[in-house]
């Protein structure tokens, strides 16, 4: 499984650090990666008589929305049947993905190193994206401009996605300080390495991205209210966090980073087209309610119902929510509903339980990631982003990953625990 789990690092890393990963060459490296580990890892099953398959009922969901686009092929019901296929490979290296997380993450250390990969590579990712916003603003590694449009920040073509990869990474490391996650010689380095996205957060300007930084605040706040006693959360980390980041913000130009927030910038999408582009994809949704339009064939589906036309091509219209019912319909919807409800009422289940610190700090900034990324969906379209669609399901698997207990619990609850782990997988 050391390989598989190098895989995966690997996987992860790219399909941020590749523009993430909306390219076709870059998607396509994705898919056949996620294929190849998928075949190690059935070897691995085959020559090992002890190894276990490891399934969350999360899976069920997603083979759904799959199943739901292999329907709209076989019956003719999409117009644009190339763009299905395309988007049913993305929707299948995703499950296969999920399913690798789960068998290669199971233990304690493990999952402690996959925990620090993040808060690693969000801080790494964020110092680039603040080091190039002020020496070469506009490209993206110092060399690629972008010519079909965009307004990058750090590896991403779109400051947004890269706010929304913010938001999925950065609770990682906050949960950490404040639920007493980690030991208490590392909380300076782990304070650093969480200052500095939060300052390349509010650097580039995403207003959804920064409103739903400042939701997942409020969610961790909420989660440690309702651990109390000495060895409770510490608040107080929080609040010095938050401070550290203020003053970072102020020597950066707090100036240039309020007027990237209060301005429409040229070519960027203002809220009053959003929201023409959701009532677009509301229209497709009440012509094609049962079945959708087609999966992944919204770009060529919409022009017919353009309320506000501008010139500029429709791919996504900027709400994950309204675009899934556009393409799949209410099985589609009915697929995202038992998604959410299967994930929150096992991340309740697993927040709940009785757990050591940094369990409990895994599971809570896992939540506030999920949460955070889930509002803004309501504004923008990083579900569709690949990379930012992983680190989704990542943080899903670790909100539902196993409690583990700490060295003090006595051992009479570790099978407790081992309920829990079974009732979450079934």
């Amino acid at each position: 499984m050391k390989v598989i789990r190098a895989g995966l690092y690997v996987l992860i890393a790219f399909s941020v650090l590749a523009f993430g990963t909306v390219e076709v060459w870059s998607q396509s490296l994705l898919e056949m990666g996620a294929g190849i580990l998928f075949l190690l890892w059935a070897i691995v099953l085959f020559k090992d008589p002890k190894a276990k398959v490891y399934w969350s009922s999360l899976n069920w969901p997603i083979l759904g929305v799959i199943a739901i686009g292999l329907l709209q092929l076989c019956f003719g019901a999409t117009p644009y049947p190339f763009l299905t296929r395309l988007e049913l490979l993305r929707f299948g290296t995703y499950l296969l993905l999920f399913f690798l997380l789960a068998q290669s993450f199971r233990v304690r250390a493990d999952l402690y190193r996959l925990v620090w990969f993040l808060i690693l590579m969000c801080f790494g990712v964020s110092l680039l994206g603040i080091i190039q916003h002020f020496t070469s603003e506009g490209t993206i590694y110092w060399l690629r401009t972008l010519r079909s449009g965009g307004d990058p920040f750090g590896p991403y073509v779109n400051r947004n996605h890269f706010a929304g990869f913010i938001e999925l990474t950065l609770p990682v490391g906050l949960a950490m300080l404040i639920f007493r996650g980690l030991r208490r010689d590392l909380y300076p380095l782990a304070s650093v390495l969480t200052i500095i996205p939060i300052g390349a957060l509010i650097l580039s300007g995403s207003r959804g991205g920064i409103v739903s930084f400042g939701f997942e605040v409020a969610v961790l706040w909420l989660l440690a209210k309702t651990r109390r006693g000495p060895e409770g959360p510490r608040l107080t980390a929080l609040a010095i966090v938050a401070l550290a980041a203020v003053a970072l913000i102020a020597w950066l130009g707090a100036g240039k980073a309020i007027e990237r927030f209060s301005m429409v910038r040229s070519g960027e999408v203002t809220i009053e087209r959003r929201f023409t582009m959701s009532q677009g994809a509301a229209h497709i949704f009440k012509d094609h309610p049962i079945k959708g339009a087609g999966l992944g064939a919204l770009v060529a589906v919409y022009p017919r119902y353009e309320i506000l036309y501008d010139g500029r091509l429709v791919d996504h219209v900027h709400n994950d929510y309204i675009e899934m019912l556009a393409e799949t319909g209410v099985l589609g919807g009915l697929c995202g509903l038992a998604f959410l409800w299967i994930l929150f009422r096992q991340a309740k289940t697993c927040y709940g339980a009785e757990q050591g610190h940094f369990s409990r700090a895994l599971h809570a900034g896992a939540v506030a990631g999920l949460c955070g990324m889930l509002l803004h969906s309501f504004v923008d379209f990083n579900l569709h982003i690949p990379a930012n669609a992983l680190l989704f399901l990542l943080q899903a698997y670790l909100a539902t990953s196993t409690p583990f207990a700490s060295e003090s619990v006595p051992a009479r609850r570790h099978a407790h625990l081992r309920k829990l782990s079974v009732a979450a997988e079934t």
